[in-house]
């Protein structure tokens, strides 16, 4: 039994945030499942309470979720944990870079400024120029901010015509404000989630599509499948992955006819994908690897 006391902050009730709560049970004898609606900062102490437990008391914390879906108050929430971070408690992944990942914007343009191959994308305010970027793509994904499992993403098709398109557009301004478009992607009827643990490669599984939606989320009843990936489809997720540093994270690369591009890392990675698609327990791993951490910062520590 390893004495640390490590908080998972996540969905109570949800199952990647309660596997993970009980493998750190079973390792420390400790167990705390954090809800971030129940979270009270005190600005002037720095202090964070879940209830009766003082966060700032404990050798760290695992940030699985952080909301059930993602927008600015997800974001707020993030804010109130860097403070938890500056008071020297290990939170997995580091606040800040889970931040940048809460935004698509910001996310993809960390993405593209690190060299990694993207979909043409085009952001801005302008629904003419919003019509142009259709026009030139002859078929395009507009997405919101902020969102997960193609939430709120719409299929845009030139062929509609621009009176059908500024329609979608302003009504999808109405509600999201910016627009970002991204050239449809043939999937092929699948896409990969490439999975790594402190930076390292652990396994890449497909989400196949059922062949009734445009995209493969298993939200939109795709399934997941082991995929062999190659070294160099490795190394194109170990680079997008190394633009942030996270502890825990998935790539998801699509294959198409011009060479694989990369839509996203996520701000949380996935334990079903590598669970079902290639039989890994990552929250298991993830939390061994927690631990493993903790430990060699500690015997640095008194060494020092």
């Amino acid at each position: 039994m390893i004495n640390k006391r490590i908080a998972v902050i996540g969905i109570p009730g949800k199952w990647s945030t309660d596997v993970l709560a009980n493998h750190l049970e079973q390792r420390t004898g400790y167990r705390c499942v954090v809800d971030m609606a129940d979270v009270v900062l005190e600005l002037e102490t720095g202090q964070l309470r879940y209830k009766d437990t003082l966060l700032n008391a404990l050798d760290g914390v695992i940030i699985k979720k952080i909301s059930e879906d993602y927008s600015p108050a997800a974001d707020d929430r993030l804010r109130m944990l860097s403070s938890l971070e500056a008071d020297g408690v290990r939170c997995f992944s580091s606040p800040h870079q889970v931040s940048r990942l809460i935004n698509r914007l910001e996310g993809t343009a960390a993405l593209a400024a690190g060299g990694v191959p993207l979909p043409p994308t085009r952001v801005t305010e302008s629904t003419a120029a919003a019509l142009e970027a259709i026009q030139a793509f002859g078929k395009a994904i507009l997405k919101p901010l902020y969102s997960t499992k193609a939430r709120g993403m719409v299929v845009l098709k030139a062929a509609d015509g621009v009176k059908a398109n500024t329609q979608k557009l302003e009504k999808f301004k109405a509600k999201h404000g910016l627009f970002y478009l991204q050239q449809f992607v043939n999937l092929g009827g699948q896409d990969l989630g490439m999975v790594f643990l402190g930076g390292e490669y652990l396994c890449t599984y497909a989400r196949v599509s059922d062949g009734k939606a445009w995209n493969t989320t298993i939200h939109s009843g795709g399934k997941y499948q082991r995929y062999e990936a190659s070294p160099e489809l490795i190394e194109l997720g170990r680079k997008a992955q190394a633009c942030f540093e996270l502890s825990f994270t998935t790539v998801d690369i699509a294959l198409t006819d011009e060479g694989p591009v990369v839509f996203e890392v996520s701000a949380f990675g996935g334990f079903s994908g590598a669970k079902k698609g290639c039989g890994i327990d990552a929250a298991e791993k993830l939390g061994d690897h927690v631990l493993s951490q903790l430990e060699t910062e500690a015997a640095t520590a008194e060494a020092g």
